[in-house]
């Protein structure tokens, strides 16, 4: 129950149970799990993007990613997280509504594929689908889509 007054906390609270969603998912061996998620609209997001690298032991992989998280930074709130696997860092994400989370890969570097250096995997909250963007784009595409 939302109380019709107004008020800083009430709008806030009603902003967070709108957004508030949990996912029944089912995985390729048929397990099942539920996916906690805020789907704030992007605008309203506290965090806009998650920077992870792929591997933190990797130095060329973390150091690309700082160098993304410094240029984003001035133009929205990032977040920088290099801790435990990759999944669970997006599903971290997904609970705190940042609607997309980007990831410093091997193709990143160019080892996998020469075409894809100087890209990064954005996955997006909502749908959970992965697109590749090169990196002088990120701010441009991500602005396009925070409005």
């Amino acid at each position: 129950v939302v109380e019709p007054s107004a008020g800083c906390d009430r709008t806030i609270l009603a902003i967070i149970c709108e957004a508030f969603d949990e996912e029944e998912l089912v995985d390729d061996k048929g397990k099942k799990d539920v996916r906690t998620v805020l789907r704030f609209v992007p605008r309203m997001a506290p965090i806009k993007a998650a920077i992870f690298p792929l591997l933190k032991k990797n130095e060329e992989q973390v150091r690309i990613a700082r160098e993304i998280e410094k240029t984003l930074q001035p133009w929205m709130p990032v977040f920088y997280d290099e801790t435990g696997a990759v999944g669970r860092r997006y599903r971290r994400q997904d609970e705190v509504g940042t609607p997309f989370c980007i990831t410093v890969d091997f193709e990143t570097l160019g080892e996998n594929d020469a075409s894809l250096k100087g890209t990064v995997t954005i996955r997006h909250r909502d749908s959970m689908k992965q697109e590749r963007v090169a990196i002088e784009d990120l701010l441009h595409w991500l602005i396009a889509r925070i409005r």
